[in-house]
C-alpha cells in the first residue's frame, strides 16, 4: 500500500471548513494560508509548490491533494511536462556540465515524487507522453549517478505490474456486471421446484458474510471508470433482489421464515466485519414491498435483531447511525493488526452521493481566479480513506462455489417477486387482487 494514501499520516483531525478558523491569513510565494492550512492559491503556484528542490520536497498530503484534484485544471500529461520543464530550468539540466553535487541532492527527490505519482494514479500513465515525460527527466539526471537507471528500470517495472492487476481487475468487474445483467429477468414467476436455494449452497451466515465480503472487495478494488461504479451499483442491486428472491420462493411459511431469520444473522455477520454496502443491501431487500407485505411470514421471525440493524443504518439525520459506525470501523482499520480488522466497506451510493454533494457544493476557483484548495482538501480526505480501504486484502478464504451462487443464481424482476408474494400470502384488498390477477395474467398466462 502506498504509503501516501495513509489518512492519518496526510491530514490533520482538525478538518479545513472556513467556519472553524479565524480570519487569519498568510501568503507565501503565492500561496494563501489559513491557520497554517493552504486555503487557495493560483494554478502556477501550486504546481511550483509540488516541484522538489536540493533542499525542499512537498508534503505527501499535498501531493496527494493536488494530483487528485489538478486534472480539473490541466491535463496529468500537460502537468508533468510543465513539472519537468520547471525542474530543468531551475536544476540547470541542461547545461553542457551538471552539477553533480546538487543533482545528487535533488536526483531521490525527484524520483520519490514521479514513484509516488506512478503508485497513486497509475492509469495517467497509460499515455505514451507521460512514460516520455519520465524517461527524459530520469535520463537527464542518471549521467551523474549510475543507480537512477536502475531505480528507473525498477520503477517502470512496478507501474507495468500495476497497471497489467488494474487491467484485469477491471475485466472481472465487467465479466461480474455482464452476470448480473444476464440473470436479472431469468424468472418472472416461481422457479421450478429444482431450483437450488442459498441455504443449500450455505447454511451458515457467517460464511456466507465472507463471501459476501470477498465479492464487494473484488469490485471495490478498482473504481477508476464509470463503468465500474455502474458495475459496483448492479451489485447492489443484484443482491437486493437476491435476498428477496430466497425469501419469497419458498412455498412455506416456515421456510420463508427460515430464510429471513438467516439472512438477519447474515447482514449482523457483515455488520461486524464493516461491510457495510452487503448489509445495507440485506437490509433493503428484506425491505422490498413484495417481502415486508408477507405479514404471516414475518410474524413467525424473531425480529429483535433485524429491528437493530435497520436502526444502525436508519436513514434519519443523514444516517446519523451509519456514520457513528462508518467512523468506529475506520479507527478500528487503523490500530488493526491484521487484515480482518482492517475491513472497511461504505455503503457505497452514499459515499458517492457525499462526494458528489461535496464537489458540487463548492467553487473550484474563488472570485480572484485562485483554486479553492481547501476544497479540494476535504474531497481528498474521503478520496484519501476510500483508496486506502480499497487496497485491504480479503483474508477469507474464498469459496468457489458460493461465489458462483451469488453472481449467477437466477432472481425475479419486481413483478415475479410480487407474484410470488401473493402466491405465498393472499392479497389483502381489492389493489392487491387487481394486481395479482393481472400478473398471474401477463407472466403465467393464466385468469
Amino acid at each position: 500500500m502506498p504509503q501516501t494514501l495513509s489518512s492519518t499520516s496526510m491530514f490533520t483531525q482538525c478538518g479545513f471548513s472556513p467556519h472553524l478558523h479565524t480570519s487569519k491569513e498568510d501568503e507565501q510565494g503565492g500561496l494563501i494560508f489559513q491557520d497554517g492550512n493552504l486555503t487557495s492559491a493560483s494554478l502556477d503556484a501550486l504546481i511550483q509548490h509540488l516541484i522538489p528542490t536540493t533542499d525542499y520536497y512537498p508534503e505527501k498530503a499535498y501531493i496527494f491533494t493536488f494530483l487528485l484534484s489538478s486534472r480539473l485544471f490541466i491535463e496529468p500529461h500537460e502537468l508533468l511536462s510543465r513539472v519537468c520543464h520547471k525542474c530543468i530550468e531551475q536544476q540547470r539540466l541542461d547545461d553542457p556540465v551538471l552539477d553533480k553535487a546538487r543533482i545528487r541532492k535533488f536526483g531521490p527527490k525527484i524520483l520519490q515524487l514521479l514513484t509516488e505519482w506512478t503508485e497513486t494514479f497509475p492509469y495517467d500513465f497509460q499515455e505514451e507522453r507521460m512514460i516520455g515525460h519520465l524517461k527524459d527527466m530520469i535520463h537527464r539526471i542518471a549521467p551523474c549517478d549510475e543507480a537512477y537507471w536502475k531505480k528507473m528500470n525498477q520503477l517502470l517495472q512496478t507501474l507495468n505490474q500495476k497497471l497489467a492487476t488494474l487491467s484485469h481487475g477491471q475485466e472481472g468487474i465487467v465479466k461480474i456486471s455482464a452476470a448480473v445483467s444476464d440473470k436479472l429477468v431469468a424468472f418472472k414467476s416461481k422457479p421450478p421446484s429444482i431450483q437450488r436455494e442459498i441455504l443449500s449452497v450455505c447454511s451458515d451466515p457467517y460464511t456466507l458474510a465472507q463471501q459476501l465480503t470477498h465479492v464487494e472487495l473484488t469490485c471495490f478494488s478498482e473504481q477508476k471508470k464509470t463503468s465500474n461504479l455502474e458495475a459496483y451499483v448492479k451489485w447492489f442491486n443484484r443482491l437486493c433482489y437476491l435476498v428477496a428472491t430466497e425469501i419469497c420462493m419458498p412455498a412455506k411459511k416456515k421456510q420463508r421464515a427460515q430464510v429471513i431469520e438467516f439472512f438477519i444473522d447474515v447482514a449482523r455477520e457483515c455488520f461486524n466485519i464493516g461491510n457495510f454496502n452487503s448489509l445495507m443491501a440485506i437490509i433493503s431487500g428484506m425491505n422490498m414491498s413484495p417481502v415486508s407485505r408477507l405479514k404471516k411470514t414475518w410474524s413467525k421471525v424473531k425480529t429483535a435483531k433485524f429491528f437493530i440493524l435497520e436502526h444502525q443504518m436508519d436513514p434519519t439525520g443523514n444516517f446519523y447511525n451509519y456514520r457513528t459506525a462508518l467512523r468506529g470501523a475506520a479507527h478500528r482499520s487503523l490500530t488493526a493488526h491484521s487484515n480482518r480488522e482492517k475491513i472497511v466497506i461504505p455503503f457505497f451510493s452514499l459515499l458517492i452521493k457525499d462526494i458528489y454533494f461535496l464537489n458540487e457544493g463548492c467553487a473550484n476557483r474563488l472570485p480572484n481566479g485562485h483554486v479553492n484548495f481547501e476544497k479540494f482538501l476535504e474531497l481528498a480526505k474521503q478520496v484519501g480513506e476510500f483508496i486506502t480501504w480499497k487496497q485491504v486484502e480479503c483474508p477469507f478464504e474464498q469459496d468457489p462455489n458460493i461465489i458462483h451462487y451469488l453472481h449467477t443464481a437466477p432472481i425475479f424482476t419486481e413483478d415475479g417477486l410480487y407474484l410470488a408474494s401473493y402466491e405465498s400470502e393472499s392479497p389483502e384488498n381489492q389493489t392487491e387482487k387487481d394486481r395479482w390477477k393481472s400478473l398471474r395474467s401477463t407472466i403465467l398466462g393464466k385468469t
